[in-house]
């Protein structure tokens, strides 16, 4: 029988509790090692920040410079910094079209393209729409026809409706259902929406 008070290996200074030990040991240092080795890594690849730079855009015909980081989005420099709220943050994902402003005479989700990349461009937003009382009469044509409930998807129709009407005047219906399926109302007033834009229309059925 073995001495338990001399385990194997005791003559030479070495025993089982102490391999488990060193071995332990080892395993952490390799960790920690590893774990510093990632950290550098993830702060090497990101050492240099993005750094504001200044922006021009044209919006509803007024000059703005803007100092952004490039990697800001038409409608966070649109909402946050020029205060034209018109257009809604709800999705986020390019989905629902309450951010829908109009770039170079075409409908455009504000949330999908950076600021910079529409320097030098004609933005319009759905404030260009109003001067003083006088309105758009698609604006009037959404209180007359109930366009409208909780209002979040509102200004986004607003704006796609008129370009829609402004490239295709006499659309029929089918044309303006098609050209306003990149916008979403949860509230589901598409009657209201579809009978503003033909009585504007002057194209008929």
């Amino acid at each position: 029988m073995r001495d338990q008070d001399h385990p194997v290996g005791s003559h030479s200074g070495f025993n089982r509790r102490d391999f488990l030990k060193g071995s332990g040991a080892a395993v952490a240092a390799t960790a920690i090692a590893t774990g510093e080795a990632e950290a550098q890594a993830k702060t090497k690849a990101n050492v240099v920040p993005a750094r504001a730079v200044d922006i021009k855009l044209k919006i509803n015909g007024k000059n703005e410079t803007l100092k952004l980081e490039p990697r800001t989005t038409l409608l966070d420099a649109l909402r946050n910094w020029l205060n034209l709220t018109g257009c809604k943050e709800v999705c986020d994902t390019t989905n629902c079209g309450a951010c829908t402003v109009q770039v170079n005479g075409k409908a455009l989700y504000a949330c999908s393209v950076l600021a910079i990349e529409c320097e030098g461009k004609e933005i319009k937003t759905v404030e260009a729409l109003r001067s003083g009382d006088k309105v758009d009469e698609v604006i009037s044509g959404f209180v007359k026809h109930d366009a409208m409930q909780c209002g979040f998807c509102t200004p986004g129709f607003v704006v796609a409706t008129r370009t829609l009407l402004d490239k295709n005047p006499k659309a029929t219906r089918k044309e303006i259902d098609a050209g306003l399926g990149g916008n979403i109302c949860r509230c589901g007033t598409y009657d209201g929406i579809a009978a503003c834009a033909m009585e504007i229309s002057k194209g008929g059925a």
